[in-house]
């Protein structure tokens, strides 16, 4: 389990290291090809980037897990990891948000699953039902938490670092999706969310529920 701390994130550097190389090599035959194989790096640099952010610490809050913005609050019934009626927390990443995953509360991880599935546009309201997916359930003093990682058309690559067992801080890196997705949250009912459809939020730092006292 990775505690991040560079400004980017590790998945970048084979990448970075093809494309640095590539640039070099060209720089000696085709000009004009070294430079654009330098502009792909610097995009990858970009979308790997790991921002400092700053984690509330009241117990009470519930962090977003995603930069993003807002495309759903509904109430649902989720019967994997919560397994009741529940609020749901759409976000969507675009090409250009941090496609990180923090955790949106402090625990011990107590599930993790994998379902294959399609690539639809992330954005698409059924995209959740069939494409690719992977969850994180999250668990500290009765409260439940999921969070779930979703592919989109661009995005073909869940990165997850965390295993059922392992714990968690409030903020902390546990995967990513590499390419544009969408990430959900599953919460209690007795949770307040404090944030509505088209909402920008940043993973970790927006606070997106508090738990009633």
């Amino acid at each position: 389990m990775r505690r991040e701390s560079f400004p980017i994130t590790r998945d970048a550097f084979p990448y970075l290291l093809v494309l640095l190389l590539l640039a070099g090599i060209f720089y000696f035959i085709f000009l004009p090809l070294s430079i654009f194989f330098l502009i792909l790096a610097g995009f990858v640099a970009f979308f790997f980037r790991n921002p400092r952010r700053t984690i509330p610490g009241d117990e009470s809050l519930i962090v977003s897990p995603a930069d993003g913005t807002v495309m759903e609050v509904s109430r649902v019934y989720e019967d994997s990891f919560l397994k009741g009626e529940a609020w749901k927390v759409s976000i969507f990443l675009s090409l250009f948000n941090v496609h990180l995953n923090r955790s949106p509360i402090a625990g011990e991880v107590k599930f993790r699953a994998y379902r294959p599935g399609k690539f639809l546009p992330a954005f698409k309201s059924h995209a959740s039902e069939i494409n690719e997916k992977n969850f994180v359930g999250i668990e500290k003093d009765g409260l439940r938490v999921l969070v779930t990682q979703i592919t989109g058309l661009i995005a073909r690559r869940i990165v997850c670092w965390v295993e059922t067992g392992d714990r968690l801080e409030k903020g902390q890196l546990f995967g990513l999706i590499k390419f544009g997705s969408c990430t959900e949250i599953f919460l209690p009912l007795d949770v307040e969310i404090t944030v509505k459809p088209k909402d920008k939020v940043k993973g970790g730092e927006t606070v997106i529920g508090r738990i009633k006292k």
